[in-house]
């Protein structure tokens, strides 16, 4: 493989178009080609994002021997289908959270890759970014002693739609799937596998989730409470109260931002001073793990992604939410 990677989008839809922004600040990636099973739009985000090729098949693209690396952007209902469909051409994936719908899904995404041999990587932007590795190091440091409590929130005011993804079963509809996600993530970051997790949620008439309130409950009485709304807009902040100070990740903590740590006597705040917006430490990470010739990423690791979903499978039993 060359020194630049040649990606490909599958799925040129919204946050398609976020990658390939960030994309565009990582010194060895080359956005190459967008596949849709629409033509149209794919000549349409290429033109817009400046995409060399354009394709109306995922089949076709993933048949072009230019294609180094191929970043999935579908609704994740399709994940699991379009991650087998990459690997089974012998691309690398780099594909969006959640990683699938269940881990027996994400168990087989892992088997096969590496039966093919071949990189996989769930696309969990946020691991990935300066200030949530920071808050990560503080709190491994035990500067400031143990964790306490911890809590972060997502949510978005969306009007009701029942065709909508947000709130359509048969695309993975919900606020868990979709947003909760961050919340939980965060909390296995900063905290780890839980002992016990409780959870409620108000269901829509679609079935799925329009609230979500998981507690994740942890040896010494620490516990987090993570919400996520897709009928309610917040702040989309995390706090975490440690025995001798409190950090604080500035809304949106799930994407570039900063982050304030208050103690008894002093409080500061650390700017990252961010240029791109984010997705560009994800696809660099990417590229140097497929020019190092790894499989699999020495961050977001295999492990990493089956707790995730471990957790969302457990949340989702707590509450009833059945795909």
């Amino acid at each position: 493989m060359s020194k630049i990677i040649n990606w490909g989008i599958l799925g040129p839809g919204k946050i398609a178009k976020k990658f390939a922004l960030g994309l565009s600040y990582v010194p060895n990636a080359n956005l190459y080609a967008a596949a849709s099973r629409s033509l149209e739009k794919a000549k349409d985000f290429s033109a817009e994002m400046g995409a060399d090729k354009a394709y109306g098949s995922y089949t076709e693209m993933l048949n072009d021997p230019k294609v180094d690396a191929i970043y999935i952007a579908t609704p994740h209902v399709f994940h699991y289908e379009h991650t087998l469909l990459c690997l089974k051409h012998k691309k690398p994936v780099l594909c969006e959270k959640p990683f699938a719908m269940n881990k027996d899904q994400v168990k087989e995404m892992i088997d096969f890759a590496q039966k093919q041999d071949t990189f996989l990587m769930e696309a969990m932007w946020t691991h990935f970014l300066p200030h949530f590795k920071y808050t990560k190091e503080v709190i491994k440091s035990g500067k400031y002693g143990k964790v306490l409590v911890m809590e972060a929130d997502f949510g978005f005011d969306a009007p009701f739609n029942a065709n909508s993804r947000i709130y359509n079963k048969s695309l993975g509809g919900g606020s868990l799937m979709d947003i909760g996600i961050y919340p939980i993530f965060a909390a296995l970051s900063f905290l780890g596998i839980p002992e016990k997790i409780k959870a409620t949620a108000k269901m829509t008439k679609t079935e799925v989730d329009a609230r979500c309130h998981a507690t994740f409950f942890y040896p010494e009485n620490v516990k987090a409470e993570l919400y996520s709304f897709v009928d309610k807009h917040t702040d989309v902040a995390a706090t975490i109260k440690l025995e001798k100070a409190e950090i604080y990740i500035k809304p949106r903590f799930h994407q570039p931002s900063s982050v304030m740590i208050t103690t008894e006597n002093d409080s500061f705040t650390k700017e990252f001073g961010v240029k791109a917006n984010g997705y560009n430490f994800e696809a660099e990470h990417v590229g140097q793990m497929l020019l190092e010739g790894k499989k699999e990423s020495t961050e977001m690791s295999f492990d990493k992604s089956l707790e995730l979903i471990e957790m969302l499978d457990k949340v989702r039993e707590k509450i009833g939410l059945e795909y």
